[in-house]
């Protein structure tokens, strides 16, 4: 794909996105300004070329996933900590952790992209910490096209060694993606800054493949 194809295809979905007028944005939708950058820390160094583990997830279609399976074709995983509640204010610090603040932008640029990651035939899901129930209500408000996983269990996080970190007692996922292919983990983006832009940084690295 050249990079006159990538812009157009970009340009595109962009364009769709500003006419979307029915999405509603919440107070987790725009990135204030000044946030601090996340710097590689080395704790996903180890996962690129892992082999995939047979871990079974909940989705929010209501089905059982398999992340071996989804590794047999080329996938993107776009692990974030938590995303926020309509009529909640952000947690107070929240926007100290470098990374931390981003997950509604950043789902939503997946979903802005949606048309563009199908075209270059690749799948998308989200990946949290989160229970189910949870990250329905925000699949159903965001309009996403696609599913999101629960590792409530943390046993894929713990099986795979990914990066976490903790607020106010509660374990979190670092944000980072996975790009998996041929039973592997292909890529690894870690870490995401800014997150509201990474579906296109995604994007950029596929079409070169």
């Amino acid at each position: 794909m050249t990079r006159r194809s990538l812009l157009a295809i970009i340009g595109a979905a962009r364009l769709a996105a500003q006419k979307d007028q029915s999405v509603p944005k919440d107070a987790f939708y725009n990135l204030p300004p000044n946030l601090p950058v996340p710097k590689d820390d080395g704790a996903a160094r180890h996962l690129t070329g892992m082999r995939v583990p047979a871990i079974t997830l909940s989705s929010t279609a209501n089905r059982r996933v398999n992340l071996a399976d989804l590794a047999r074709e080329r996938t993107v995983i776009y692990c974030y900590p938590r995303t926020g509640a309509p009529g909640q204010p952000v947690p107070k610090g929240w926007d100290d952790i470098p990374g931390a603040r981003g997950c509604t932008p950043e789902s939503c640029g997946f979903r802005d992209h949606y048309s563009a990651l199908q075209t270059l035939h690749v799948r998308v899901f989200g990946l949290s910490t989160q229970t189910t129930e949870y990250q329905r209500e925000a699949v159903e408000r965001l309009h996403l096209p696609f599913e999101i996983l629960s590792d409530a269990d943390f046993r894929l996080t713990n099986a795979l060694r990914l990066p976490t970190f903790e607020f106010d007692g509660v374990r979190l996922l670092k944000r980072l993606s996975l790009i998996l292919a041929d039973g592997k983990i292909e890529k690894v983006f870690y870490p995401v800054f800014p997150p509201d832009r990474h579906a296109e940084e995604v994007i950029a690295w596929l079409a070169k493949k």
